[in-house]
């Protein structure tokens, strides 16, 4: 490959920003340009000599010793893409053009850097695939694990947490958090560093070299060896709903003001996600729930008594339905007006949540009539006393803005399997034992 003008030949290849180098037989380089030490970090004297396949990324190898043969068969190839580990560690994505020399007996090859590009390709992959992860999301752990996922194809992101601002408790919580080092996300940097970002509202990089002003945080920052975070919120309509955290390794990659920008475009997907998620838990709440006591209603109670219906029949098991009516609820209204007699039902519907196991439902399924599902009862004698139960604590006076107001139930119970198998034939045995004590004690209403 001499030539009687060589050396000026070679002047002016080291003036291209691109790499041109020649590859023995054996895959050994014998030149390599000037522009290697910008790519690759080696100077030419320190690659010449060395294999070419110990540059190549190890997943990458074969593949590339495939090619090497096919162009020193003679076949040309300008466009073979293949990654190299830099003197640093880094990868770098490189875009060769090589074809065989016979006379010469080598591989001349030009290796242009397109590693932007390819992580310029790889972001916008994955900020597509967040967003339609995003659109497509119906459980919001699940989404949250595929945007951690996601995120770490383009920045360090082992450590990633999402905090979410509850308002009426106002407090943070964290559905997903991922990090060795920081168990308690609460009490660590990085909560501290999630309550600054939903108070402000604006993001925050946190790096050795760049501090931001955050008590109990700067001290911990300060080592060149130490992470740094990266917080942005979580902004809707509504306002800030919480932050997304990632947290660098010790000593390693620092995120950038790029880095930053495209964390912010991330969020804006994953924030809309949460508020159309938290928009249909609110509807499916409503239609499910009574809207002044916040009890079941009557769909829901259907259902659960359909679930509690198919473990007795599967496990031979026994339940209770019991039909609670408030006595003369009626003349409260016309007495001191429905705003009392709406307060009274709340107040019922805490005391009959308070006679029960967690397991068990109470439903309001329409003015004064609740109905309390047992969802597992070993005798009849069981129902009996919560029955007895409810009308003791019903029967305590209940002040309700300056009134003192005394209620007494009337409950009646249906036994599964004794009253009946199926749900129609429990409601109705229940009602008619409801009504059944009503008469017993007078207490029917007089409309």
């Amino acid at each position: 490959m001499s030539t009687a003008n060589s050396a000026p030949l070679a002047s002016y290849i080291d003036l291209l920003l691109d790499v041109v180098c020649a590859v023995d037989g054996q895959g050994r380089f014998v030149f390599v340009s000037a522009s290697c030490e910008q790519v690759f970090g080696y100077t030419p004297d320190e690659l010449i000599g060395q294999p070419m396949i110990d540059m190549v990324h190890p997943a990458d190898r074969e593949r590339t010793l495939d090619a090497a043969r096919e162009i020193m068969r003679g076949k040309p190839n300008p466009n073979f893409e293949n990654r190299y580990l830099r003197k640093d560690g880094q990868v770098v994505h490189i875009l060769w053009s090589a074809r065989w020399s016979e006379v010469d007996q080598l591989r001349i090859a030009v290796a242009r850097d397109i590693t932007e590009r390819k992580q310029a390709e790889s972001r916008q992959a994955a900020l597509y695939a967040i967003s339609e992860a995003a659109h497509a999301a119906e459980d919001l752990l699940a989404l949250f694990k595929r945007i951690h996922q996601l995120i770490g194809e383009w920045l360090p992101a082992l450590n990633f947490s999402v905090a979410l601002y509850d308002e009426h408790c106002e407090q943070l919580n964290f559905p997903y958090h991922v990090d060795d080092h920081e168990r308690d996300p609460e009490f660590s940097v990085t909560g501290r560093l999630c309550a600054e970002v939903v108070r402000s509202g604006q993001p925050v990089l946190l790096t050795p070299d760049q501090p931001f002003a955050l008590p109990g945080v700067v001290g911990l920052i300060d080592a060149e060896d130490c992470p740094c975070w990266l917080g942005v919120p979580l902004n809707s309509q509504r306002g800030t709903i919480g932050a997304l955290i990632v947290k660098s390794m010790p000593g390693g990659e620092r995120y950038t003001e790029r880095d930053k920008e495209l964390l912010q475009y991330v969020c804006a997907q994953v924030a809309a996600a949460i508020e159309r998620r938290q928009l249909h838990s609110r509807l499916q709440y409503m239609a499910q729930h009574d809207y002044l006591t916040r009890l079941p209603n009557r769909e829901l109670l259907r259902e659960r008594l359909s679930a509690a219906l198919l473990k007795a029949r599967r496990d031979n098991g026994r339940m209770a339905l019991l039909y609670v009516d408030l006595d003369h609820f009626k003349q409260v209204n016309d007495t001191y007006g429905h705003g009392i007699g709406d307060m009274l039902l709340q107040a019922v519907a805490n005391r009959l949540q308070g006679c029960v196991r967690e397991s068990d439902t109470v439903a309001r399924i329409g003015g004064d009539e609740f109905v309390v599902l047992l969802d597992s009862v070993q005798a009849a004698e069981d129902a009996a006393r919560v029955a007895l139960k409810i009308r003791q604590v019903l029967g305590q006076p209940i002040r309700l803005d300056s009134h003192n107001l005394n209620i007494l139930p009337s409950i009646g119970v249906a036994l599964y399997p004794e009253h009946g198998l199926e749900e129609k034939q429990l409601f109705k045995h229940a009602d008619e034992a409801m009504y059944a004590a009503k008469r017993l004690s007078g207490r029917l209403d007089r409309v």
